[in-house]
């Protein structure tokens, strides 16, 4: 089993650090240790206390069986995805059983990020290697 597994690797993953800059861009230590803004990980927080509130609140409301099916169809929904290509997955059912329909965001408004100037295209190969768990790395690394 092993040796299937070390077969399965790319030359250019040393150590699991990610060399090959054409596919994944410079390698920067900043990026890695700080998020892009100081705002985004109070974010992050402030929607994590939410849910927990929430599951909490249904609960309590509903019964303890509840939270949980709403966790197997969370984990369901985020899995199934189209492959990468042309057209982005849109998640929809994810969104609704979030509730993410009603947020308004930054891309409803400004343009999307994907239509940036400094968008790198899909690598299809790359996205399928990850997802077969061939390769390593993001499956699309989006930004250069």
């Amino acid at each position: 089993m092993e040796a299937a597994k070390t077969e399965k690797t790319i030359a250019h993953e040393i150590g699991g650090i990610q060399n090959d800059t054409l596919r994944f861009g410079l390698h920067s230590v900043k990026s890695e240790i700080a998020g892009s803004h100081p705002l985004e990980s109070a974010y992050q927080s402030t929607k994590e206390v939410q849910e927990q509130m929430k599951k909490r609140i249904l609960a309590n409301t509903y019964g303890s069986a509840f939270p949980l099916k709403m966790d197997l169809d969370f984990q369901m929904l985020s899995r199934f995805q189209r492959p990468l290509g042309p057209i982005p997955s849109s998640m929809l059912g994810l969104e609704a059983l979030t509730g993410s329909l009603e947020d308004f965001g930054f891309e409803d408004y400004l343009n999307d990020p994907r239509e940036s100037e400094t968008f790198r295209p899909l690598d299809m190969h790359h996205g399928m290697e990850v997802r077969l768990g061939v390769s390593n790395g993001p499956a699309c690394p989006s930004f250069i």
